[in-house]
């Protein structure tokens, strides 16, 4: 049975996905501008209740949540997208009266008949969080991507037309508001200082718009993990909980047991495509940081490095003399950037960023992410066995491909260079796979399947730059430094598509 991840909100027809997705991010980024114009005057962040004294751990389970049911279901509300039906025209034709040698002579319109005909509106729901008392609301961004028309049902039975102020599909965080004052705001807590085994309650409206139209509900579980990055998204550090999460609760409220905001559902983990006791929330630190970036600018401002990062292997930690796999492993520097103006080498290990501990290469993004374009961080390195510390300039994440990101490809515990055959660089490999002139090393020109490098993600085409990190000029090289090797494990360094990255191929296990 396949295993899949699925957003809770009913899924809106197909429509929803193709130009009407378009049409409203042109929208939207139309209605920044003119306001922008309209409004010299920068907007100021969203006033929120917020208290960041950590839950109480004293392992006690009360009888009863009713009361803080009582405070919290106000402040979670019914969001109803609609896309409006649109007019479609056709043109039909009498049996073979469309053939091209007929329409030579006739004309497009041949004995044609103009037909038109207009698509019923569709509809989808989910839910959202009410988080000031002048209307702001945080929901998810596949709740309102694409639609021409927000609708908000308060608990009190009244329905507010509601305007998206912005989107981020980055992060899956929506944010839109209302016309109207002194409504429920939920109180938000520090989603950093939760841990794994706190209670928590997920409140929303699942299967609202089914026959069935449960409404609001709320279901009681526990956290079971976090930093969870599972989505596919671009900045994901999600709360996983067991509390029973479905379709129709995206955008819907994780509270801890006091009623304060923690998180934003927004997926589940199903076989079946309902709750099977593994749901996500977007932490609401995050959601604030994307919330405030939408109301002030107009858009997501993000920080940026011009790092390319993976994570710290077993075998690369073993081939980099590292006592931990804690941090982000630099496979390339941008040149110019901010990185490289600040002395991060490739090869770098980022182990603490303002003092706070890197765990992984996910966290590192996230962390350079909320960083403020201007300011500087400090970041201590781990380089050739020794710890450097480093003050960087943030910048502003630019538009475009060359980013501060996370390598997914991970070289996994490894492989060897048996079965792998290499060459010089020579003009032809350079145009076939746009290796740039200053690029130095040996190409990869065939890798035996089911080899060990093979196994590592050793491909044709990467080109070869170091060996345990010596340097390698070409082929020549290549050959002579994989030449009666002191271990059976390699550290490779790679040129791909534009970036360096690190390798280990481990031939250990080889027959």
């Amino acid at each position: 049975m396949k295993t899949t991840f699925s957003h809770v909100v009913p899924h809106l027809p197909r429509v929803l996905l193709t130009g009407a997705v378009l049409l409203a991010i042109a929208n939207i980024a139309a209605n920044d501008k003119a306001a922008d114009k309209n409004n010299p005057a920068k907007a100021q962040p969203v006033s929120l209740a917020v208290n960041d004294r950590p839950v109480a751990r004293d392992g006690k389970l009360g009888f009863s949540f009713a009361p803080i049911v009582k405070k919290v279901a106000p402040s979670v509300v019914k969001i109803t997208a609609t896309v409006k039906g649109k007019e479609i025209r056709t043109q039909e034709f009498f049996p073979g009266m469309d053939d091209p040698f007929f329409r030579r002579f006739f004309g497009d319109n041949l004995n044609g008949r103009n037909r038109t005909f207009r698509t019923p509106p569709q509809q989808g729901v989910g839910s959202g969080v009410i988080v000031s008392k002048d209307g702001y609301i945080l929901t998810n961004n596949h709740v309102v991507d694409g639609v021409d028309e927000v609708k908000i049902g308060l608990q009190d039975g009244r329905e507010l037309t509601a305007k998206v102020i912005g989107k981020d599909p980055k992060t899956d965080v929506a944010v839109v508001k209302v016309d109207a004052k002194d409504l429920a705001a939920v109180e938000i807590a520090d989603s950093d200082k939760i841990e794994v085994g706190d209670l928590v309650l997920a409140i929303g409206n699942p299967f609202t718009g089914d026959p069935a139209n449960i409404g609001q509900s709320v279901t009681m579980g526990l956290v079971s993990a976090t930093g969870r990055a599972t989505l596919g998204l671009d900045y994901q550090d999600f709360i996983q909980t067991d509390a029973a999460i479905n379709p129709g609760n995206s955008g819907g409220a994780l509270v801890d047991a006091e009623g304060r905001l923690i998180g934003i559902n927004t997926a589940i983990f199903s076989r079946s495509g309902g709750n099977q006791g593994i749901g996500f929330a977007i932490p609401v630190n995050l959601a604030r940081d994307v919330m405030n970036s939408l109301v002030t600018d107009g858009k997501v401002t993000r920080g940026y490095f011009g790092v390319m990062i993976q994570d710290v292997t077993p075998a690369l930690a073993r081939k980099l003399d590292l006592k931990q796999r804690k941090g982000a492993l630099v496979g390339d520097v941008v040149p110019k950037s901010p990185a490289d103006k600040a002395g991060i080498q490739s090869g770098d290990v980022v182990i603490e960023l303002d003092g706070k501990p890197v765990t992984d290469s996910r966290h590192l993004k996230l962390a350079v992410a909320r960083a403020k374009p201007g300011e500087s961080v400090r970041v201590k390195v781990l380089r050739d066995g020794s710890t450097k510390t480093l003050d960087v300039t943030v910048k502003e994440l630019p538009d475009s491909d060359q980013l501060a990101k996370s390598d997914s490809h991970r070289g996994d515990d490894g492989e060897a260079l048996k079965g792998v055959a290499v060459a010089d660089l020579d003009a032809p490999s350079r145009r076939q796979f746009n290796i740039p002139d200053s690029v130095r090393g040996a190409i990869v020109k065939d890798v035996e399947p089911g080899s060990a490098a093979a196994e590592a993600g050793l491909e044709p085409g990467d080109v070869i730059l170091e060996i345990n990190k010596q340097p390698v000029k070409g082929a020549e090289d290549a050959v002579r430094l994989t030449a009666n090797p002191k271990d059976k494990t390699t550290l490779l360094r790679l040129w791909r598509q534009g970036a360096s990255r690190f390798l280990v191929v481990d031939e250990s296990s080889a027959g």
